[in-house]
């Protein structure tokens, strides 16, 4: 099935060093083609804070979070992106991609696209609904100024009590940080816990399970999975 090509869609740079080993295991055998929304954008020297700034959010507009090459991390307004990530999903679609993964779990209005676009978010809350029951669960996001809205939102969808806690992925401590966010949720009552950002990988979900003791979920692993059974699927 090496022949299935994934389209993934980055809200930062690609490639996404941090990625690519935990999702290998989940392609099932499809080939993964990275673009990221940033791709053509500049964060070295001079240019690096004007870039910065013009794709910052909006006052009063939640923050996205992303990562770029170099491995620093970039904050990020709904309304910069758009026309990037459209940019992103027709590079991967010109690459031959079945089925393109837009790999961000904040909520973004519909992207262009002439093949089957999936999104993280959406794919990542159904399955964590189909999971959880009602059962009170704990959501982790990067950043302090995503909490009332992540919530707000995962509130909307799950029957249970939603409680969420800040910590970065993309910080040098950032598997501490998961693990003590996850503590303090399961203190709270939470039973399930989902890492909430792509950014999350595997090693922090092991590490916030161990400071948890709940079953954690990572949102990486359920839309990714997903994904690459649409691009096998529409493939033929």
């Amino acid at each position: 099935m090496g022949h299935v090509r994934l389209g993934l869609v980055t809200i930062g740079q690609a490639p996404r060093a941090d990625l690519a080993g935990d999702i290998e295991p989940l392609l099932g055998g499809a080939e993964p083609h990275e673009h990221g929304a940033l791709d053509d954008d500049v964060f070295e020297g001079e240019e690096a804070a004007r870039t910065r700034s013009v794709l910052a959010p909006a006052e009063g507009e939640p923050p996205l979070i992303s990562r770029l090459r170099d491995g620093t991390s970039v904050v990020l307004g709904h309304d910069a992106l758009a026309p990037r990530m459209a940019t992103a999903v027709a590079r991967c679609e010109a690459d031959g991609a079945a089925a393109t993964l837009l790999l961000c779990t904040g909520n973004f209005p519909p992207v262009p696209a002439r093949r089957p676009l999936l999104y993280a978010e959406p794919l990542v809350q159904q399955g964590v609904r189909a999971i959880v029951g009602n059962d009170p669960v704990g959501v982790v996001c990067p950043l302090p100024a995503q909490r009332a809205d992540v919530a707000r939102r995962w509130s909307q969808l799950l029957p249970g009590q939603v409680t969420a806690e800040p910590a970065d992925p993309y910080a040098p401590d950032a598997h501490t940080r998961a693990g003590e966010a996850a503590r303090r949720l399961a203190e709270g009552g939470c039973r399930w816990l989902v890492l909430d950002c792509i950014g999350y990988t595997e090693s922090m979900r092991r590490a916030a399970a161990a400071a948890a003791g709940r079953p954690v979920l990572l949102a990486r692993a359920l839309a990714v999975r997903l994904a690459a059974e649409v691009a096998a699927s529409v493939a033929h």
